[in-house]
């Protein structure tokens, strides 16, 4: 069994933290279903001084989350359709955050199935993780291990990191934010 983390895990540099994030696992119990997810892809997202941030304006009512302390959800809608849960990295009052970008499936995967309304794709991109792991708007705000999302750590380190672009943005496109674990299954 892998420890739980907790908001003293991070350094507050949000890119570094995004690493560290690959590998963990992220999972939730929704109406007595467990579904467990190993952090493939994540994105890192800075304070002020990153323009495709949330946070880049100072807070809002939606984006207040992210300027919570470290170990704080963040969950907003994309194009308002799709959840995406970020976890705040960076020092309360920043805005620094990683979104969890997709995963493979490591436990209740005739749950995640079911809740995707498929067999394949279950949990590779920001909307279908939310999905797979039943989180909404109501998490936002929510603290890893002290409400429905828990945050295990890695058991180990993930065989070989690729940093690329974020994608799907339009600002500052040029910081390699993106870290994936290479050949990463996805079920």
């Amino acid at each position: 069994m892998t420890s739980p983390l907790s908001g003293t895990s991070f350094s507050g540099d949000v890119a570094l933290d995004a690493r560290r994030l690959l590998g963990c696992v992220v999972q939730t119990r929704s109406d007595g279903d467990l579904v467990a997810v190993r952090i493939s892809e994540v994105e890192a997202y800075a304070g002020a001084d990153d323009a495709a941030s949330h946070a880049a304006r100072g807070p809002t009512r939606r984006n207040s989350a992210m300027f919570g302390p470290p170990g704080t959800v963040y969950v907003y809608r994309s194009y308002g359709i799709h959840w995406c849960m970020n976890v705040v990295t960076g020092a309360e009052g920043e805005g620094g955050a990683v979104l969890l970008r997709g995963g493979e499936v490591l436990e209740g995967l005739e749950t995640a199935k079911r809740r995707r309304g498929r067999t394949d794709h279950l949990a590779d991109g920001p909307g279908k993780l939310c999905q797979a792991l039943a989180v909404s708007g109501d998490e936002d705000g929510s603290v890893i291990n002290q409400g429905p999302i828990e945050l295990l750590a890695r058991e180990s380190e993930p065989p070989v990191i690729e940093a690329t672009p974020r994608v799907g943005i339009s600002k500052a496109v040029d910081r390699p934010w993106r870290f994936v674990v290479r050949d990463s299954p996805r079920p």
